[in-house]
């Protein structure tokens, strides 16, 4: 049994965030139909890499899905669409706002077809407000959000993350809506419309970013890897590379000191708080350094785990993609693919326990090849006829 099993989704969406939306509806148990134009969804030719003719990009996320080549500038594709959403519990799309409505499919058209359809829509800026109509991408987001204001090292030029986080928050938001709106459905079955939107994803994330600009009315700046409330709680550079040390509150810190072997840390006055540690970080930060330059980053790392305090080291993608870890709590699947061979996958995060023994593969199908299921699909709305 698949959680989500008795859902159906038409997945409108190409790219990124909407694909990750409905990617973890399908590993779920949904069943995903995504629909294609006769080119196929954006980044199935983004690349390289390539596995033999496939995209690594495409195959990041959209497994579990079936894909259909419909063009929606043609009245009979128009048609199969009409009647797939008739028998759908949610459709999902990233268009620029108005798309939808000019191809046919905009929520009052959906609803005639089903009263009781979710309808998401994700988008660069949202389905109102001044921007709504301009192109939205994660970068754009990312620097109109405040996050790239924030992000980098002190009086250093702005930086973007290092993937797509505004696309990929989008995504997640957009989960979250469509589930609340599945259960609000128990109670009230009217048609729903979930509004999600890149900028507002890193705006909604600022959280005590912005509740310290409220308390003072300044901007937040870059601090590189460093907390604005919280010292120390950054990067450290050790013999051979880099850690994360994470000193939380001040029993923490004393346990640090210990650890160090530096006594006098824990008693000087400039830094015996939180509140003094973050005004006098430089001085912190430069002893501290000194310190660290003196051994390799498994040493900090082993002796700041011995004692209880959060540290960790800076890993490269392929360092923890191989940690024991991983196989551990099998993020890492791999899935046989018709025409790559065998491909690994970054499986969900979420880990159900439903019972003793019920559990569920949450890896089933391989991302599809353009309009694989076809003949499938117009199969079964001939026979639902």
């Amino acid at each position: 049994m698949k959680p989500l099993q008795d859902i159906t989704i038409i997945d409108l969406t190409r790219i990124l965030s909407g694909p990750y939306c409905t990617m973890y509806f399908a590993d779920l148990g949904a069943n995903v139909i995504k629909i294609e134009p006769p080119t196929g969804d954006d980044t199935r030719t983004w690349g390289p890499p390539f596995i033999e003719s496939e995209s690594a990009y495409f195959l990041s996320v959209n497994r579990n899905k079936k894909s259909m080549v419909l063009n929606l500038k043609l009245e009979e594709d128009k048609n199969i669409l009409r009647k797939l959403i008739q028998s759908a519990d949610v459709v999902v799309e990233n268009f620029r706002p108005g798309t939808m409505e000019k191809l046919g499919f905009g929520f009052d058209q959906l609803k005639t077809l089903n009263p009781s359809i979710i309808f998401a829509s994700i988008s660069g800026f949202g389905q109102t407000g001044r921007y709504r109509n301009e192109p939205g991408y994660d970068l754009i987001a990312q620097g109109m959000g405040g996050f790239m204001s924030v992000t980098g090292e002190i009086n250093g030029p702005p930086l973007k993350g290092g993937y797509s986080l505004a696309d990929i928050g989008a995504g997640m938001w957009a989960i979250i809506g469509i589930l609340t709106a599945i259960h609000r459905r128990q109670t009230n079955p009217e048609a729903q419309w979930i509004d999600a939107s890149l900028l507002e994803t890193i705006i909604s994330w600022q959280t005590y970013l912005a509740g310290n600009y409220f308390a003072t009315g300044e901007d937040p700046q870059p601090l590189g890897s460093a907390h604005p409330n919280i010292c120390p709680y950054q990067a450290f550079s050790a013999k051979d590379g880099h850690f994360n040390l994470a000193i939380g509150n001040d029993k923490i810190w004393l346990r640090a000191c210990e650890a160090m072997e530096e006594p006098t840390l824990a008693t000087d006055e400039r830094f015996k708080t939180n509140p003094e540690r973050v005004v006098h970080r430089n001085e912190l930060v430069s002893i501290m350094e000194k310190k660290f330059k003196n051994n390799t980053v498994s040493f900090w790392v082993e002796l700041f785990r011995k004692y209880g305090i959060p540290v960790g080291p800076i890993n490269q993608l392929s360092q923890i993609l191989n940690d024991p870890y991983v196989k551990e709590r099998e993020l890492v699947k791999e899935i046989s693919h018709s025409l790559c061979g065998n491909i690994q996958m970054i499986s969900s995060p979420l880990h159900f326990t439903f019972g003793e023994n019920e559990s569920f593969n949450q890896i089933m199908y391989a991302p599809p090849q353009l309009g694989e299921h076809n003949e499938f699909i117009l199969k079964q709305i001939l026979e639902n006829k």
